[in-house]
């Protein structure tokens, strides 16, 4: 029997960390079988690329380089270690995947969705069974993005930026309303959590 494939899209700040942790702590209580990994990142080349596109020195990277270098990055997690762990049996949680590129490359960067698409198109064959759009105004975002010790490439973007991620995630919404659940993350973290947990829960048992 398959498992599934279950994702977390939010922009930057949105809580995703603290859900999936939490998460796969209810998991490993309940025996059920699950794999925790990201996006760009999960494996080593992909860890790799990461470092690349998150580097705050790497200024002059072009749109087009930073949206082929996630489909690379994305091809190689899945072919290493997503789709081996559905094919076992597990549950697979993953923080980002294509809806990320969507709504960062695609939209805020004015790249098109269909050109992303074209660019992701091996992905296209393995979308998540369900995707948690945890939904933060930007506002709220950047001012917990002010209370971390680190900031990488895209968290020192300007406002602007993360308000077209935001309505960006509203037009994936739109074009996945079957897969994509909205969980309003502008309330208490606690609350968000327990929600998130309490659908995934439910989705496993069916």
């Amino acid at each position: 029997m398959k498992g599934l494939f279950i994702t977390f899209e939010g922009g930057e700040c949105s809580g995703k960390t603290t859900i999936i942790k939490t998460l796969c702590k209810v998991l490993e209580e309940k025996g059920i079988s699950y794999i925790s990994t990201r996006e760009p990142g999960g494996i080593d080349i992909a860890e790799q690329i990461r470092s690349i596109i998150l580097d705050v020195k790497n200024t002059a990277m072009t749109e087009e380089t930073e949206a082929l270098l996630y489909a690379a990055s994305r091809m190689q997690h899945l072919k290493e270690r997503v789709i081996p762990a559905i094919e076992r049996g597990d549950i697979v949680i993953c923080d980002r995947f294509l809806d990320s590129s969507l709504a960062y490359q695609g939209y805020a960067r004015k790249l098109g969705m269909d050109a992303i698409l074209k660019i992701n198109h091996f992905a296209l064959d393995h979308l998540p069974d369900l995707t948690l759009f945890i939904d933060v105004k930007p506002e709220v975002a950047l001012k917990r993005l002010g209370n971390r010790n680190k900031s990488d490439r895209l968290d020192l973007e300007e406002l602007e930026f993360h308000q077209n991620v935001y309505d960006g995630y509203h037009q994936v919404c739109q074009m996945y309303p079957d897969r994509i659940r909205r969980i309003d993350g502008n309330r208490e973290l606690e609350v968000i959590v327990e929600e998130c947990v309490s659908i995934i829960l439910e989705f496993i048992g069916r």
